[in-house]
């Protein structure tokens, strides 16, 4: 910082310099300060896809993207008509702010009837960006103690390519999808180590790339499963998550939720 002086004349040319040089301090500093925002948005979000939600007031007193339920499925979502031991999910614009955007296409799977859908809070819900976010957010989330969880997370096409209205293919390979989304799935890092398998469905004109992972330090759990797929101009992800004590009992519970997943 220069000194105050009050004996000397500054010369017109010397101030104009000088407030020249501070107005491109106050524009880097505010450059950075927009980017050190940014970064710390990003991270909040994937942190918060992971282990929403907490105990923080500070979260839970935001305003909420859905309409979560403190009770079962079971109680108001019809049996699902492959399989009356589960219900069926379908969202519409009612349920979530990309949905009621436009942003998010349909979509639908099932889910054992004692679970409950879990709340989000506003920030995660991409409901502070809409019609146009920049980052991932979730979509819905459901949950039960003793079998697991899953969370349906959307993520701007344009995040991944440039091309409009790509599909699952024309972004990239099985593997080129998870290393770009594989963090959303962890909720922190990934290693393609931990990737044990993939495969490709194809569902009428709809292709989704399936990946099961074992991933000992992701916040998500040690066990997760993803099916991703792509339409209109959203890249959409469906994350079956449960730790070692669940996943004996809920592997095949879990499965057959990503199997049923759909767009």
């Amino acid at each position: 910082m220069a000194a105050t002086a009050s004996l000397t004349q500054i010369s017109p040319i010397f101030s104009a310099s000088k407030s020249a040089k501070q107005a491109s301090i106050k524009t880097k500093v505010g450059t950075f300060d927009q980017n050190r925002n940014g970064f710390s948005l990003r991270r909040q979000i994937l942190k918060g896809l992971a282990i929403f939600p907490l105990t923080s007031t500070t979260l839970l007193e935001q305003p909420l993207s859905s309409q979560a339920r403190e009770v079962e499925v079971g109680s108001y979502l019809p049996p699902s008509p492959s399989d009356p031991s589960f219900v069926l999910f379908k969202a519409s614009p009612k349920d979530t702010p990309a949905l009621r955007a436009g942003n998010v296409q349909p979509y639908q799977f099932v889910l054992p009837p004692t679970w409950k859908q879990a709340r989000i809070a506003n920030i995660l819900s991409g409901n502070y960006c809409q019609p146009k976010c920049a980052e991932p957010w979730v979509e819905v989330k459901f949950e039960d103690e003793k079998q697991g969880k899953i969370q349906v997370v959307a993520s701007p096409l344009i995040r991944l390519t440039n091309r409009p209205n790509a599909t699952i293919e024309e972004i990239g390979s099985p593997e080129q999808l998870i290393a770009s989304l594989g963090p959303f799935v962890t909720g922190n890092s990934y290693d393609p180590d931990e990737l044990l398998e993939t495969s490709v469905e194809k569902v009428g004109d709809q292709t989704y790339y399936k990946y099961v992972l074992e991933t000992p330090f992701a916040l998500t759990g040690t066990h997760n499963l993803a099916k991703v797929t792509a339409k209109g101009s959203t890249v959409v992800l469906f994350v079956a998550s449960a730790n070692d004590k669940q996943w004996p009992a809920s592997q095949k519970v879990l499965t057959a939720m990503l199997d049923s997943f759909q767009v």
